[in-house]
């Protein structure tokens, strides 16, 4: 996972999907840099995160 570090990324948790670029992943969270703010989610919730795909 840490070759996404600094990549525009979907992470998929609890259902939702969330964009952003991919700043950290601790032992208990993933941070992503949204458009609208920071995104903090409980490792734990996520269920996959991949490079979002360029049109």
């Amino acid at each position: 996972m840490d070759n996404l570090i600094g990549r525009i990324v979907e992470v998929s948790a609890n259902n939702i999907t969330y964009t952003g670029k991919l700043v950290e992943i601790s032992e208990t969270e993933v941070y992503l840099e949204g458009e609208s703010g920071w995104i903090v989610i409980p490792l734990e919730q996520v269920a996959a995160i991949r490079a979002k795909e360029t049109d």
